[in-house]
């Protein structure tokens, strides 16, 4: 059944997703804007000739059984598949033992699942969305460089960043405004390597708990792969706020510097990117907020945890509370 009720979802990441299947399953006229050139936030993949790395999330969990269910719709779709990895150094729960953790990736790319995901929805991308404006009891989305849209919508949803939604609730909600400038992110240098040989290294990702990288991975040993050989380096959260502005070749030498000391090799081709708001040190445990008398709510892995798991969940609460009505 068709609901009268239009609602814009300012943010095409995992949480931005959920939040819009499940309004558009329940009838709600939903729309999507996003900065970028398509679905997935930092659930990423950068391409080349012959070659692909994931250089956002790297894989996720499922340990809530609602996600649990999500992400087996997500495997009969073929986008995502369990991956078995030969992993050195401590364990995603910071340890060595235990019972073994079930991860999850999207296939052939991390970036699938959000292009799926996105396929049934309503989604303007390359849309920089830079004011919000109330005025009689609806909202006026205003595009950075092209001014208002327009079209109205009745409820907004933030689903971005904390540091990204503060101009835009500027005064319009100077509460919301508030908690989220008092939540603080950290950045994440990522650098993907192409290799014309696979290298001779025993494992295909491992976490690291000294030096500027957290994390390294064979990203071409993912199921459903195939091109080159590539890994994918993440610097630590800490290492990379510290050098967050420093340029892409002195970020590109020390990363390749330590990768080398694991027994890398100085790759064919490189890049890296610069992930500015990646991780909440101290996640909030909100799920989401949403204010009805506003119509206004916000949702994103940032005030749940930090994971995919995490931000689809804040995005399906998010859902439900709209779906719920008044209380």
């Amino acid at each position: 059944m068709l609901n009268s009720s239009r609602i814009a979802i300012i943010g095409a990441g995992i949480a931005g997703l959920a939040c819009a299947t499940a309004l558009r399953q329940a009838g709600f006229q939903v729309t999507l804007f996003d900065k970028s050139r398509g679905a997935g936030g930092r659930m990423s993949t950068r391409r080349g000739a012959d070659w692909q790395c994931d250089h956002g999330a790297q894989y996720f969990t499922a340990r809530n059984p609602e996600f649990r269910a999500e992400v087996s719709r997500w495997e009969r779709a073929g986008v995502a598949a369990h991956w078995q990895l030969q992993l050195r150094g401590l364990d995603a729960d910071g340890c060595s033992g235990g019972a073994p953790v079930e991860r999850f990736v999207g296939v052939p790319r991390m970036s699938s699942i959000g292009a799926w995901l996105a396929a049934d929805l309503v989604l303007h991308t390359g849309m920089a969305i830079s004011a919000l404006q109330r005025e009689d009891n609806v909202w006026r989305l205003h595009v950075q460089d092209e001014g208002p849209l327009a079209h109205r919508y009745d409820m907004v949803v933030l689903a971005v960043p904390a540091p990204q939604a503060v101009p835009l609730l500027g005064q319009v909600a100077p509460l919301q405004a508030a908690l989220a400038a008092g939540t603080n992110m950290a950045g994440c240098w990522a650098m993907m390597l192409e290799y014309a040989q696979p290298l001779a290294l025993d494992f295909n990702a491992a976490f690291l708990n000294a030096g500027p990288l957290r994390w390294v991975a064979r990203d071409s040993a993912k199921p459903g792969r195939s091109g080159r050989e590539s890994w994918l380096l993440h610097a630590s959260a800490e290492w990379s706020e510290a050098h967050i502005e420093l340029d892409a070749d002195s970020i590109a030498a020390q990363l390749l510097a330590a990768f080398i000391t694991l027994g890398g090799q100085v790759p064919q081709r490189w890049s890296v990117h610069r992930w500015r708001y990646a991780s909440t040190p101290q996640a909030r445990n909100d799920v989401c907020l949403w204010e009805a008398g506003q119509g206004l709510g916000m949702c994103g892995d940032w005030l749940n945890g930090g994971t995919v798991e995490a931000a689809w969940l804040s995005g399906h609460a998010l859902a439900q509370r709209i779906i719920a009505g008044p209380a």
